[in-house]
């Protein structure tokens, strides 16, 4: 019974972990409804690529296009509206930044306040670098110290003490 359970349990760690770990073989569904598509097929396509670079606030690894919170579709919804509106991608994305900051864009620009963002993984890099160094020398046993004239005279004569004790004596 409790063999069964444990390779129930076993083969079902692998196929989650299989599935997490596999790429997926559909493509990513989004959040888009059919009442937010827009008629025209150019604004449209204009939309989704404006909604991939925008961040869902509230979800965070999310673009807006991939999420199904509220905020997310409300900024859908006004990134379409100012479309039809003839804005500029570059005017919606500078508009939507100045209400929710640099943080609504899946890539941040390389700015001040930002630096932190884009330094920390070398930063996190190199603390990794120091600590497996600084372990390691920790591990390597250090070297011998030199043996002294007096204490190798006095290995030698012990040396020489059982070679002379160890031979049988001859008649």
């Amino acid at each position: 019974m409790i063999r069964s359970c444990l390779y129930i349990l076993l083969i079902s760690g692998f196929v989650i972990g299989a599935g997490t770990l596999m790429p997926p073989l559909v493509g990513t569904a989004t959040a888009i409804t059919a009442e937010e598509m827009l008629a025209d097929p150019l604004l449209e396509t204009r939309a989704r690529n404006l909604s991939q670079k925008l961040r869902c606030l509230v979800c965070q690894n999310q673009s807006i296009d991939d999420s199904d919170a509220d905020l997310a579709k409300d900024l859908r919804r006004e990134v379409r509206t100012q479309l039809v509106q003839g804005k500029t991608d570059e005017a919606i994305l500078s508009d939507l930044r100045a209400k929710y900051g640099d943080f609504v864009l899946l890539a941040p620009p390389m700015a001040k306040n930002t630096m932190a963002l884009w330094l920390a993984p070398i930063g996190f890099l190199l603390l990794g670098i120091g600590i497996t160094l600084g372990i390691r020398r920790r591990a390597t046993v250090p070297a011998p110290s030199p043996i002294s004239h007096a204490d190798r005279a006095q290995i030698e004569a012990l040396k020489q003490n059982h070679k002379t004790a160890s031979k049988p004596d001859q008649p």
